[in-house]
């Protein structure tokens, strides 16, 4: 058995539970325990939060039971992108035999690899699938979990923190795409407490504006437009989270229907993003840059019925997808598509805008959490009884249909 597998059996017994009685309390065999166990198997997705919750524990605690030692093999490809090669035992050997040569039980070395990985991680994020970077991000969270006891300066701690908030925050992230909300709030939680032993108020900052965005995308504008004034008021002045929360301001000001508030808070982040550089040949998730703001302003313009959403869309679909390849959109190309269909129904120009809309929805680049997003354009052509409906809403049940690790 694996030091993994005695993790997840220790904290088995701990909670007083004989495998007979575990598997009762988590609803499936005793044999599927024991597979567990054994390092045959992992537990799927939708039995995780059930399992942290009879073991009383955290998903981000659960994840830390379930990481390997030896690593497991990376992930499969599928129809997005190919799975990483990065995800692999190799990633995670270099850094332990890093942190081994450091002169404290961390490093300096072991924390500029994880920061690093960090970084890959989130300019990957815009063109990934959502389940692939989870399992790296996992994988990571895990490490970080097991140096948090070891010998470190002070001022190691505190990069170790602040590194260990920015993967609970990408996780969170992933998991609300996924619509996992359960661990997407333990995984918020984890990292707004990393923000705060490491005085990281951008951290913070971005918890608040990333709950924002998923109780927008859950329908409850007020509490969105809450959430996203507590991160303005937490984030740095000048800094990435400050732009984006005020940008999520704008989009649920936009969903309540509060027109002259969305476009004052469409000119502050135009102001506010202009003179951010943008990084070369990449796009950073935690970093702004003046194109997210004309994506944000297609969107914002949408929601609030402004014929102008047209324009900014169609910008944003020509700076990212020139060469109109799927293969290499990144997720906006598909919303701005989105928020382009919504801007031409507006304008009745009908033929165009279902034609956009199936270009998104075929896309394969909508995430579960933007579903919802689809569907209004869904039913927006149903009302209108174009005869184009029929296949659009096909296409639609399609994109539900897909499973998970081909979305």
């Amino acid at each position: 058995m694996t030091s993994r597998r005695r993790r997840l059996a220790a904290r088995r017994k701990v909670c007083g539970f004989n495998q007979e009685e575990f598997a009762e309390a988590v609803g499936v065999d005793r044999s599927t325990v024991q597979r567990w166990e054994s390092g045959k198997n992992d537990p799927q997705p939708w039995q995780r939060p059930r399992i942290a919750k009879v073991l009383a524990i955290t998903a981000a605690e659960l994840d830390a039971l379930l990481v390997p030692d030896a690593y497991a093999p990376p992930a499969s490809r599928n129809s997005w992108v190919a799975a990483d090669s990065a995800d692999s035992d190799d990633e995670f050997d270099a850094l332990e035999l890093a942190r081994r040569v450091s002169a404290s039980d961390v490093g300096r070395e072991t924390l500029d690899r994880l920061e690093f990985a960090f970084d890959d991680l989130a300019t990957k994020y815009p063109a990934s699938p959502p389940q692939d970077l989870l399992r790296r991000v996992r994988k990571h969270s895990a490490y970080v979990a097991r140096l948090m006891d070891a010998r470190m300066t002070l001022t190691e701690q505190r990069r170790l923190y602040v590194v260990g908030g920015w993967f609970q925050l990408l996780g969170a992230t992933l998991h609300i795409d996924l619509h996992q909300n359960d661990a997407a709030t333990a995984r918020l939680q984890t990292a707004a407490t990393l923000a705060q032993h490491a005085e990281h108020r951008e951290i913070e900052a971005w918890c608040y504006e990333t709950d924002a965005w998923r109780v927008l995308t859950d329908g409850d504008y007020k509490r969105a437009l809450e959430l996203s004034l507590i991160a303005q008021n937490l984030a740095p002045s000048g800094t990435s989270a400050a732009i984006q929360a005020t940008a999520q301001e704008g989009r649920a000001r936009a969903r309540l229907g509060e027109g002259k508030e969305t476009y004052s808070a469409i000119e502050r982040v135009h102001r506010m993003s202009e003179g951010m550089v943008p990084r070369k040949e990449t796009e950073h998730h935690y970093q702004y840059d003046p194109s997210k703001a004309l994506a944000y302003t297609a969107t914002t313009l949408a929601w609030v019925g402004d014929p102008a959403a047209e324009g900014f869309a169609r910008q944003v679909i020509a700076k990212l997808a020139p060469a109109d390849d799927v293969e290499k959109w990144p997720r906006r190309v598909a919303s701005a598509n989105i928020d382009l269909a919504l801007a031409l129904l507006g304008s009745d120009r009908l033929d165009e805008a279902c034609d956009a809309a199936q270009r998104a929805i075929l896309s394969g680049r909508i995430v579960p959490s933007n579903h919802w997003r689809a569907l209004e354009v869904v039913k927006a052509v149903e009302q209108r009884q174009l005869p184009e409906a029929s296949d659009l809403r096909e296409a639609y049940q399609g994109l539900k249909a897909l499973p998970e690790g081909a979305k």
